[in-house]
């Protein structure tokens, strides 16, 4: 019997909408927010090719989600670029009629030469990951000792073959490019005017490896004063239900940014988020301690139906609001380890 769940929700009346499909646990950048190079140095074992998700198993489970209403697919990584044939999936989740929006999330490093391959796949727009223009503060928050040039020169690319409006996301770390907030200031400005929307992302606890400090968060509240100092913000509405960016345009006119602020000011209540992660494992929240693998039952043969069902088990017994809780300071905020950043995106 076929199930019809479009509007699905979970135990807090959020529907699930947003899709982020993580394409590879590997990344050629070392960012201490996420994957510290002395954790994951080169004898680290990433998932073998076999316990991957294949394009089709990953194209077959977006087509299910889109039956519970699900109209953003986002892929991510680690660094989905460096996933062999990438625009081959782009094409598949394109071409799935409820499927509105198809973007990816990248650190630009790849992205100047595969900007037009991944556009004539289908795919609508790119966020990147850029932490600072200052070369200095990049090396240092790249791990890798990658220079800027490259990740610019690659936002252009993406903007000459049509792939807008895009995104630029930059963690803001106290210590790292927040220092008196010169750095995040001169982000901005590279980007004003340019139709180009930085997001500045305050510093999260996501998994258990990164050394999270409360004192090392720089709040929302923070970063709008330093930039309207010198450029004057004004907030404008969201542009649709569930956006987890606050936005705040440049009063002259010339563009707008937007903040995050997970840690200060959560947006649980209107999340409407799951997560696939590389190896299959269905995730609903970004601070989730554990997943539930729909691999394994494609690979013994489920029927559409039986995964269907699965789905909504999972989803209608959803109850995390794990930022509203770190905020609250509740109690039980000591948990088992939660999953990592590299494992299911951001």
């Amino acid at each position: 019997m076929s199930l019809n769940l479009t509007n699905l929700t979970d135990t807090l009346n959020r529907p699930m909408r947003d899709l982020r499909i993580s394409v590879t646990d590997r990344c050629n950048f070392r960012c201490p927010y996420c994957m510290p190079a002395e954790i994951y140095g080169e004898a680290y074992e990433f998932l073998p090719r076999a316990e991957i998700l294949t394009f089709e198993e990953i194209a077959r489970l977006t087509r299910l989600f889109a039956g519970f209403g699900v109209t953003k697919a986002r892929i991510t990584g680690g660094e989905p670029l460096l996933r062999t044939d990438l625009p081959q999936l782009i094409t598949q989740i394109a071409a799935i009629p409820d499927i509105a929006d198809v973007t990816l999330t990248t650190n630009g490093y790849l992205l100047a030469q595969q900007a037009q391959q991944l556009k004539d796949a289908g795919l609508h727009r790119v966020t990147v990951s850029l932490d600072s223009v200052d070369d200095d503060i990049f090396k240092q928050m790249n791990g890798r000792g990658f220079g800027a040039r490259r990740v610019l020169h690659a936002i252009q690319r993406a903007a000459d073959v049509g792939l807008s409006p895009i995104k630029i996301n930059a963690v803001v770390q106290r210590g790292a490019n927040w220092n008196d907030g010169r750095a995040i200031v001169d982000l901005a400005r590279h980007f004003q005017g340019t139709g180009h929307i930085v997001r500045f992302i305050e510093y999260m606890d996501v998994g258990n490896r990164n050394g999270w400090k409360l004192d090392e968060v720089v709040s929302a509240d923070e970063i709008i004063a330093r930039i309207d100092a010198e450029m004057p913000l004004e907030p404008i509405p969201g542009n649709y239900s569930g956006e987890v960016a606050e936005r705040y345009r440049y009063q002259d006119g010339s563009g707008e940014i937007g903040v995050i602020a997970s840690v200060t000011r959560p947006f649980c209540g209107a999340c409407t988020r799951l997560r696939l992660s590389t190896d299959g494992q269905i995730f609903t929240c970004l601070f989730a301690t554990r997943g539930t693998t729909l691999r394994d039952p494609i690979r013994a043969g489920a029927t559409d139906d039986e995964m269907r069902a699965l789905i909504a088990r999972i989803w209608t017994r959803r109850a995390d609001r794990y930022s509203e809780e770190r905020a609250a300071n509740t109690p039980d905020m000591r948990r088992p380890a939660k999953v990592e950043m590299y494992q299911i995106g951001g």
